[in-house]
């Protein structure tokens, strides 16, 4: 492609590269000048335009943008994804449904080292969507791109992208109270928002004593898809009350603590099939903390393993809560 200024007999059929006002009217930028625009440009006392003129097998920003668009996401619907319409070089996807966004960190880094003008963005990996929610941009920075490395780009695309959908929804909380105090409604509350958040539905309140005997009763007597524990006193240990509670009820408790600040002090397992998840106090805001990360994919029927949770450290610093009862510093 050629950039630049021409006198305004050669710029027919180039593509305007900056905006220009006639009277009572006005040129866009991105426009494919036409002998009548050259007319009306010149009756205005213009002699010379910047344009950008394709070269033989250069692919102009649309196409080009759609194109890659299409190598991404081969399958739509199986993807769970859906592809805008291209403009100004620039193609958006956004989610089907509600779910979490699977990405092939590989292949994006790929596609982006074809050709500085060949770009895409998307969201974080498994970043939780609502339904309409952009997952990515494809973006073609120029006015058109040369064809070989469009081809280049698409042929390291290869589906890089989907959508993993709610799987799980219904959830059971199941919360331990030290003494006589009910449980602070907030954290229910905070639990809720997320779950609705999610497209899934929170079960009716169950609330025992901190002890492994009651609390592993009600582990083995929850019917939901997904059981959720908030104990009155934190998990401190892999052996504390609410993971032998859960090794009581017959379940296996698959990990304890994570790099995710605040939530270090989560525990995850399962009671047979069903994902069961010890919650760490920072649940009760409503805040980000690292059982979101957690509770998202498990209600989209994404595995997670204790390897996963363990490279979860880079990012992991996440914003403070002002209620949080023992800071970072102070």
């Amino acid at each position: 492609m050629r950039f630049g200024s021409v006198p305004l007999a050669e710029a027919e059929g180039g593509v305007l590269a900056h905006s220009v006002a006639l009277p009572g009217t006005r040129l866009r930028k991105g426009r494919v000048i036409s002998a009548e625009d050259i007319a009306a440009l010149a009756a205005a006392g213009h002699d010379a335009l910047v344009v950008a003129r394709l070269d033989p097998g250069d692919v102009g920003e649309d196409a080009a943008a759609a194109q890659l668009a299409a190598a991404l996401v081969p399958d739509p619907g199986a993807a769970g994804l859906r592809i805008g319409r291209a403009t100004t070089g620039r193609v958006n996807l956004h989610a089907a449904q509600i779910g979490v966004l699977e990405v092939d960190a590989a292949r994006i880094d790929a596609v982006n080292a074809v050709h500085p003008m060949i770009t895409v963005a998307t969201v974080r990996q498994w970043q939780s969507l609502p339904e309409k929610g952009m997952a990515a941009t494809i973006k073609i920075i120029s006015y058109a791109v040369p064809g070989d490395a469009l081809a280049e780009a698409c042929a390291a695309a290869g589906a890089a992208m989907r959508l993993h959908p709610l799987r799980h929804r219904s959830a059971q909380l199941i919360e331990t109270v030290i003494g006589n105090e009910p449980p602070p409604p907030k954290g229910r509350r905070s639990i809720r928002n997320r779950l609705t958040r999610m497209g899934a539905e929170l079960g009716p309140a169950v609330t025992v004593p901190h002890e492994t005997a009651p609390l592993a009763a009600a582990i083995a007597a929850s019917e939901a898809e997904v059981i959720l524990i908030l104990t009155g006193s934190a998990t401190s240990d892999l052996h504390d009350t609410a993971p032998e509670a859960l090794r009581a009820a017959g379940g296996t408790v698959r990990h304890f603590g994570m790099p995710v600040d605040p939530g270090n002090l989560l525990f995850f397992g399962q009671l047979g099939e069903k994902p069961v998840i010890g919650l760490p106090g920072c649940a009760r805001s409503p805040a980000l903390n690292g059982a979101d990360w957690v509770l998202e994919r498990i209600l989209c029927g994404v595995e997670v393993t204790p390897r996963d949770v363990m490279g979860m450290g880079v990012g992991g610093l996440l914003k403070e809560p002002p209620s949080r009862p023992r800071p970072r510093e102070g």
